[in-house]
């Protein structure tokens, strides 16, 4: 009869999964049981990597911590000189509460509530505030200009801070649209700026020219007809022609809008709050927002200790929090998205960070990992069950949570792989589709179910 350890002695080994990832060198990992505490397996688990979007997780507990899971951001309309008559006698200011889930939806309501005010016109001028956190054109320098998950930061964001570019051919031109767009909204607006250009490379180029973002795209590129999100530069300016336009539609004609540095008193006249804040980073780490991570983290370093000079003194600031509260003392992080190239984390502490971070509900909130076929079907009825933040940068493939297997045992785990040899060969231009990077990530993504797999097996009721 065969022992009860048959199916153990079984399970692929480690290095021959790191074989067939071809990946071997490049791969850190560490696995540890929930209940007792136990190290079950690590490999180059003190290595620090970049934890790419893994980094998030870390951010949600920074953020939990220092404003609480009820807390909700708030924009406000504040009108200055008061009122008279429906009329605002000094100016009305757009005022952003670094909420980052802001949408045209919205700043529509916060319009229509402005006219249910009774408020009908403005003698002075619409003035933006948002600089309650650092203004930022782009969270890292690194990035090809036109790639969405890198757009300025601020707070006061909308739509993620990304504006809908949309083409369609009209015989032997191009008719374009730049908009603030939703399901149910189309404001245009002038901040950003398209012009297509007879040319075959580069696809897109950005700058920005007398305060507009100013973008030109090669005609070859562009086909029949399209559209695509583009990033905000900037994002006060963004919301605030948007709510410009929004506004005019209730008969409440706004001037342009004047960026403001500075506060001014005031009457609130409408308030939008946004959803709490453990609900917000339950979509950011499922969605894996990078604005979201960027806004937040900087929203709590600002709360903890006033706001912070730059993203990279914030990214400081939570890793040495992360030092103190979570063990992670070899965590050095240059922002709260995992967007840059320099971050560093061990999946040692990782993991270490994950067992304190148990019984603070942190499973709840992680997304859950489907489990996948030889073809990436996903297997619906796999017993492993994953709860974990997926992190992907070009040839840097992260994975970190917690798994349950089939007989209830459950592991907090984190795997890192990076190939950063291949990461210094990359230009500017190609770091939005490297040559090779997708196969790359096939192959780390079946090695984290391969290691996910043998855990649940070799370590079942360890």
């Amino acid at each position: 009869m065969r022992g009860d350890d048959h199916f153990k002695r079984a399970v692929a080994s480690v290095e021959d999964i790191l074989k067939e990832a071809q990946l071997t060198d490049h791969v850190s990992f560490a696995v540890m049981d929930v209940k007792t505490g136990k190290a079950l397996e690590s490999s180059d688990a003190t290595t620090a990597r970049p934890p790419a979007s893994v980094a998030k997780a870390i951010t949600a507990l920074y953020a939990l911590d220092t404003l609480g899971e009820d807390h909700r951001f708030e924009t406000q309309l504040i009108a200055t000189g008061g009122i008279t008559d429906g009329e605002v006698m000094g100016d009305l200011v757009l005022v952003g509460g670094n909420d980052p889930a802001l949408e045209t939806d919205m700043l529509a309501t916060m319009a229509g509530n402005l006219k249910a005010a009774g408020i009908f016109g403005v003698r002075g001028e619409f003035k933006v505030f948002e600089a309650s956190l650092p203004v930022l054109a782009r969270i890292d320098t690194e990035q090809p200009d036109q790639v969405g998950y890198n757009p300025g930061v601020s707070g006061l964001a909308l739509n993620y801070n990304r504006v809908h570019f949309e083409w369609k051919r009209t015989g032997s031109s191009y008719a374009v649209t730049m908009e603030g767009r939703t399901d149910k909204y189309r404001p245009a607006v002038r901040m950003a700026a398209m012009q297509i250009r007879d040319r075959a490379a580069p696809v897109y180029t950005y700058e920005s020219r007398e305060g507009i973002d100013v973008w030109t795209v090669a005609r070859g590129a562009l086909g029949g007809s399209g559209s695509r999100w583009l990033p905000v530069r900037k994002p006060g300016l963004y919301a605030g022609e948007v709510f410009q336009s929004l506004a005019g539609s209730h008969g409440i004609r706004l001037g342009a809008p004047k960026m403001i540095d500075t506060l001014p008193e005031g009457e609130i006249n409408v308030r939008h709050q946004s959803a709490d804040l453990r609900s917000i980073l339950q979509d950011m780490l499922k969605w894996s927002t990078n604005l979201t991570a960027e806004m937040i983290g900087l929203a709590a370093t600002t709360a903890r200790s006033g706001k912070p000079e730059s993203l990279k003194a914030s990214a400081q600031a939570m890793s040495a929090w992360a030092q103190t509260n979570l063990g992670m003392q070899s965590a050095a992080l240059v922002d709260h998205s995992g967007l840059g190239d320099d971050s560093r984390v061990t999946a040692t502490e990782m993991v270490a960070a994950l067992m304190k971070a148990h019984s603070e509900g942190l499973r709840d909130i992680l997304k859950p990992i489907a489990m996948r076929d030889e073809k990436r079907k996903v297997l619906a009825d796999h017993p492993v069950k994953v709860d974990a933040k997926t992190g992907t940068l070009n040839f840097v493939s992260s994975l970190a949570g917690y798994l349950t297997a089939p007989d209830g045992t459950e592991m907090a785990f984190a795997i890192f792989a990076s190939d950063e040899s291949i990461r210094k060969t990359l230009s500017r231009a190609q770091r939005e589709d490297p040559p090779g990077g997708s196969a790359w990530n096939r192959r780390a993504k079946r090695m984290q179910q391969q290691l996910i797999e043998r855990w649940a097996v070799l370590y079942a009721a360890a």
